[in-house]
């Protein structure tokens, strides 16, 4: 099973439900639900979601998203070394480079985002949702009879 950071713009997506790209989101959040993939998220980006929803629709809805993300996926733990780790990485998106530490630490195999431009340092595939999609959600015996 595939280890995915799922980036904050991906989360908020289908948190907050915003078109056009909640569909494709909200079925990568399904296939972390169905266990298909294992999806991450760092904790900062947990923090961030707080921050947004707060400020969209209302500290109760804030709360219950944060709830909803800690029960939907594991959780990076943003430390020190990844801080320190995050601020070499190229790029002018720190938040973005510590996602990319964070990943690098954990072992994770991929991160699906709306920005892989953003995340170029990253050594591990960077997925846009519709590619990602196609990936984790075509059934096994298709790859098979592809081969």
């Amino acid at each position: 099973m595939m280890r995915v950071l799922f980036d904050t713009n991906v989360v908020l997506d289908v948190l907050l439900q915003r078109e056009p790209w909640v569909r494709e989101a909200s079925d990568l959040w399904q296939a972390n639900d169905e266990g298909r993939i294992t999806g991450y998220m760092i904790a900062s980006a947990v923090a961030d979601v707080f921050y947004i929803a707060r400020r969209l629709v209302g500290l109760e809805m804030a709360q219950q998203a944060v709830q909803t993300c800690l029960d939907a996926f594991e959780i990076c733990p943003v430390d020190r070394g990844a801080l320190e780790r995050a601020k070499l990485l190229p790029g002018n998106d720190f938040e973005d480079n510590l996602q990319i530490a964070c990943a690098t630490t954990a072992n994770l195999e991929a991160i699906v985002t709306r920005n892989p431009d953003h995340f170029e340092a990253a050594p591990m595939p960077v997925l846009i949702p519709p590619d990602a999609r196609a990936l984790f959600l075509t059934p096994p015996e298709a790859l098979h009879a592809k081969t």
